[in-house]
C-alpha cells in the first residue's frame, strides 16, 4: 500500500493572525486562501514539500456540530487543548529563537525529553500547540 499524509487540519479563530504566524514566523508557503472574513480556509505548508500541508480552518464553519459543541471547541482552543501538531527540524535552536523573537507563546524551551527526543513547544494565535522536535 502506498499512502501518505497530505493535509492535517488545525482550527483558527483569526485568519490574519494565523496567516501571519504560519507564513511570516514559521516561513511556510501559502498554498491557498479562500473565503472571506473569519470564514477563511488557508492552506500552508513547508517550502519544498508540496505534498504536505496544514489546512487552517474556522471551527464555526462545520455544519455537523451543534452550538454546544462549537462553544466547547472555542473554549478548548482558548485553553490550548484542542488542536496540536508535531513538526521536525535539524535546527531546533534556530527555529526556537525565530519563534521567540516573533512573539510566539512559548510553552516549553528546547528540552531533552526522557523518551529520547529533544523538542520545544509553542502555541499559535488560536491556541493550537505546536511541538517541534530536533532531527538528529
Amino acid at each position: 500500500m502506498d499512502i501518505t499524509i497530505n493535509t492535517s487540519v488545525l482550527p483558527h479563530d483569526d485568519p490574519d493572525a494565523a496567516l501571519a504566524f504560519y507564513r511570516d514566523t514559521l516561513g511556510f508557503e501559502v498554498r491557498s486562501d479562500v473565503g472571506t472574513g473569519t470564514m477563511r480556509w488557508i492552506t500552508v505548508g513547508p517550502a519544498g514539500q508540496p505534498g504536505t500541508s496544514i489546512l487552517l480552518a474556522p471551527p464555526a464553519a462545520d455544519p455537523g456540530i451543534t452550538e454546544d459543541e462549537r462553544r466547547t471547541v472555542v473554549e478548548m482552543m482558548a485553553k490550548g487543548t484542542y488542536g496540536w501538531i508535531l513538526l521536525a527540524t535539524r535546527d531546533l535552536d534556530g527555529i526556537f529563537e525565530k519563534l521567540q523573537a516573533g512573539d510566539a507563546e512559548v510553552v516549553q524551551e528546547p528540552t531533552e525529553q526522557p523518551y529520547g527526543v529533544r523538542d520545544c513547544a509553542f502555541r499559535d494565535p488560536a491556541g493550537n500547540q505546536i511541538r517541534i522536535r530536533e532531527l538528529r
